[in-house]
């Protein structure tokens, strides 16, 4: 058991990351030839100014006139990303995992502030996860990739959760631990989860055209 986690937390983490960077860059890179190729027009009113409005009303939440119209999703929405993010980055063991792999190491939250989170990203994703089951708008639009893509979102979190507190067997639940978080980072540049990065790009360009090229706004 012990031998596996070593190759999980060090070559697979190599690999992982390896192929989550380059998976971005060849994604993005491919995107940006396509859209010269086929939406030349995007370029010709390139405007920085309303790309950074385009992509700021969507980061803030309720900036936006479909985020107001739906308060209680936007807020489940930001919530469910800001722990997403936070957690994975700033708990204190991925931060001792990343000073051993990497030799860099963020600051780390106390690890109540962490369990709460987790517990609420938690909470977040059944609430994703039934709003795409009842409501029929939503639903008509997902597929089982989307169900298995929000499941696979969660497990990281369930099983470091579990490892933590040592519910269930504590070695298991690691290694399982690992393992869903390093599949996730391969999926995501192949995946709906490269929005993480692709979102920027979207935005910017409806931004382009929405405001550089009809003086309108997108939000």
């Amino acid at each position: 058991m012990y031998g596996l986690y070593d190759f999980l937390t060090g070559p697979a983490l190599w690999i992982t990351f390896i192929i989550f960077f380059a998976g971005l860059g060849v994604r993005i890179a491919y995107l940006y030839g396509l859209s010269r190729e086929r939406d030349r027009v995007f370029y010709n009113h390139m405007d920085a100014q309303w790309a950074f409005k385009s992509i700021i009303h969507w980061l803030v939440p309720w900036a936006s006139v479909s985020m107001r119209n739906q308060p209680i999703f936007t807020l489940m929405f930001f919530v469910f990303h800001l722990c997403l993010f936070a957690v994975p980055l700033f708990l204190l063991a991925h931060n001792t995992l990343w000073d051993e792999a990497f030799g860099v190491s963020l600051w780390s939250m106390p690890e109540g502030v962490a369990d709460v989170l987790t517990i609420v990203f938690m909470i977040t994703v059944v609430f994703l996860f039934l709003r795409r089951l009842i409501r029929a708008e939503v639903r008509i639009l997902t597929t089982a990739w989307d169900y298995f893509l929000l499941l696979l979102t969660l497990l990281p979190f369930l099983t470091g959760f579990l490892a933590y507190h040592q519910w269930g067997p504590y070695q298991t639940m690691l290694i399982l631990h690992i393992i869903f978080a390093e599949v996730l980072l391969i999926i995501i540049p192949f995946s709906k989860l490269g929005h993480i990065i692709l979102f920027f790009f979207s935005r910017a360009f409806i931004g382009f055209e929405m405001g550089g090229r009809r003086g309108a706004r997108s939000w």
